[in-house]
């Protein structure tokens, strides 16, 4: 079952309340997305581990309900 794009921005922003989340389709299929996460929370922490922060908020549905995930992540500036 698809993973609505919603779904996906609620869901980490509940677990890193300053972010901003711009979700994009890829595919048209609810499976594969892009998304740009830019959080303060991210500041002076290594990309590696930004990303996992995003990972661990989506609950582990990353390779079950959600196929592809392209992910950008950013401090402000």
């Amino acid at each position: 079952m698809p993973m609505a794009a919603e779904d996906i921005e609620a869901m980490i922003v509940a677990a890193i309340p300053d972010a901003a989340v711009e979700i994009t389709d890829l595919a048209g299929d609810g499976d594969h997305y892009a998304a740009r996460v830019t959080s303060a929370a991210f500041r002076g922490m290594p990309r590696v581990k930004q990303h996992q922060a995003v990972y661990a908020a989506l609950g582990g549905r990353m390779g079950g309900v959600l196929h592809a995930l392209q992910l950008t992540t950013v401090a402000p500036e």
